[in-house]
C-alpha cells in the first residue's frame, strides 16, 4: 500500500526562524516601549539603561511607537506559530488517482485549504530555480490547463541537488516527466 500512496509533510510557521524573530521582536519592542514610557514618566523602568534623560518629544514618542510596532509584529508571529499557519501535507494516491494538497490557514470559514487534482490532469513536475537577491527554488505540479501549483513550503531555499532529487523522486513515483520552468 505504501508503494501506491506517498505523503510529504509540510512544515508551517513552527520553524526556528519564526520562534527567533518572535522572541527578538518581543524583547526589543518591550525595551523600546519601556524606554519611551520612562522618558514620559521620568521613572527608570529599564534595569540596563537610564532613559529618563531622554526628551519625550520626539525621542520618547518615537521609541514608544517603535516598541508598540515591534510588539505587534511579535504578537502576530506568535499567533501564526500557535495556529501553525501553512502546515499540512501533499498526498499522492495512485489507487484513487488523486493528488491532495492540504494546508492550514487562518481561522474562519476556510481554515483548512484542500486542493484535489485527478492524476490524469497532471502534465509534469516542474522545477523553478532563480538566483539573485531573493532566490527561489520550488517544485511545481504542472497541470494540463497550464496552471502551476507550488508543492514546496515557503522557507530558506534548499540546495539545488536536494531539490532536484526530491523532484526526480516525485516524478518517478507519479510516472511523469520532469521539466525546468
Amino acid at each position: 500500500m505504501s508503494e501506491q500512496i506517498r505523503q510529504d509533510i509540510i512544515t508551517g510557521s513552527r520553524r526556528f526562524s519564526n520562534y527567533f524573530w518572535g522572541l527578538f521582536l518581543a524583547i526589543g519592542g518591550l525595551s523600546f516601549l519601556l524606554a519611551g514610557l520612562s522618558s514620559y514618566f521620568k521613572i527608570n523602568l529599564l534595569p540596563i539603561a537610564n532613559p529618563t534623560e531622554l526628551v519625550f518629544i520626539p525621542q520618547g514618542l518615537v521609541m514608544m511607537f517603535y516598541g508598540t510596532l515591534s510588539l505587534s509584529f511579535s504578537i502576530y508571529i506568535g499567533i501564526t506559530i500557535l495556529w501553525d499557519i501553512g502546515s499540512g501535507y501533499n498526498e499522492y494516491n495512485k489507487m484513487e488517482n488523486l493528488i491532495k494538497i492540504v494546508r492550514k490557514g487562518f481561522p474562519g470559514k476556510n481554515r483548512e485549504v484542500l486542493l484535489t487534482y485527478p492524476l490524469a490532469s497532471v502534465q509534469s513536475i516542474g522545477i523553478k530555480i532563480s538566483e539573485g537577491l531573493n532566490p527561489q527554488r520550488s517544485i511545481y505540479l504542472c497541470l494540463k490547463d497550464e496552471r502551476k501549483i507550488p508543492l514546496t513550503p515557503v522557507q530558506q531555499p534548499d540546495s539545488i541537488s536536494n531539490l532536484e532529487k526530491q523532484a526526480a523522486d516525485l516524478a518517478k513515483f507519479l510516472e511523469l516527466k520532469l521539466e525546468n520552468l
